[in-house]
């Protein structure tokens, strides 16, 4: 009963922020073009990342036992923003099958090597997790400055995406980034027993015939094809895969077959409204919404980091 109420407490929060990000572009004159075609194409979008960065923290977390996990950190977001300025640096066209084989190879690349370097005698702890995650991120991050500085007449626009900007869209983004989202957000739904066996500890998942290494290796895949279709939609918006889950779990603890739902409900209702509020904190300028989400999200990681620590 205390998880149907959160499921439907973050659905409604979701419909107010659609609502609001709505309401508030409804022009004077009823201008239904604008409203059908620019902004709830935004607003979908904007969703779909923040459901995406959502379910793919809970995801990790679950496979890691790391309760610090998230894409954000671990440089799965850096991999994807890496290959989406190196799909730009050879040419290859927005949202096309060539741009998303780059970012999900970025995306790929950095979560395998965080997950090594972190790894001793076959454990991860969460510190040295996270610091693999820096790591790899800042390496990312100067590969990527590097790209821009040649591709300079490119870089305002991609300068402004990478620090997390919801696009306004474009039609292969429209079929490709959801298919993925849902191809990432299923696996983990199949995934989400063994997961849930996990947590009890990977001596005892064993021994109970759950495979840990093939779990976490599906897990990773899952959270990797969400991660992507977010950083396509969004650039790389920060935090949103460390808050929400644990944000969720403050509702009333769940499996993760109920959490990763609302998990994705959360995630698209914190995003919109991120997004909305960047739109009109200085309008008619506007801020991009990883700002926001890393404002929200840097204290958040400092509070959760010394709680884990002690």
């Amino acid at each position: 009963m205390r998880c149907t109420i959160k499921t439907l407490t973050v659905l409604l929060l979701l419909l107010c922020a659609g609502a609001a990000a709505l309401s508030f572009f409804w022009g004077a004159d009823g201008d239904s073009f604008i409203l059908l075609h620019i902004r709830l194409p935004r607003i979908l979008l904007g969703a779909l990342a923040g459901a995406a960065l959502a379910s793919s923290g809970t995801v990790m977390q679950a496979a890691l036992q790391n309760p610090l996990a998230d894409p954000y950190i671990l440089g799965t977001s850096a991999g994807a923003a890496l290959g989406s300025a190196a799909a730009t640096a050879v040419g290859a066209p927005f949202a096309s099958f060539a741009y998303y084989a780059f970012v999900l190879a970025g995306a790929a690349g950095t979560t395998l090597v965080s997950y090594i370097m972190a790894q001793k005698a076959g454990r991860t702890s969460p510190l040295t997790l996270i610091l693999s995650g820096i790591a790899v991120s800042s390496f990312a991050g100067a590969v990527l400055l590097f790209l821009l500085f040649v591709k300079r007449g490119e870089a305002l626009s991609s300068v402004s995406f990478l620090m997390g900007t919801v696009t306004e869209g474009s039609a292969p983004l429209y079929k490709i980034a959801p298919a993925l989202f849902a191809a990432g957000f299923a696996g983990s739904l199949l995934l989400a027993r063994q997961l849930d066996i996990l947590s009890l500890g990977e001596g005892r998942a064993a021994a109970l015939g759950v495979r840990t290494e093939r779990v976490k290796a599906a897990s990773f895949a899952c959270a990797i094809l969400m991660t992507g279709a977010a950083v396509s939609a969004a650039g790389t918006v920060g935090f949103v895969g460390l808050i929400v889950p644990h944000a969720i779990r403050l509702l009333a603890p769940a499996k993760n077959r109920l959490l990763l739902p609302a998990s994705a409900l959360g995630g698209a209702a914190l995003l919109v409204s991120t997004d909305f509020l960047a739109r009109v904190i200085i309008y008619p300028a506007e801020i991009p919404c990883g700002v926001l989400t890393a404002l929200l999200g840097a204290p958040f990681f400092i509070w959760l980091m010394n709680k884990t620590a002690r």
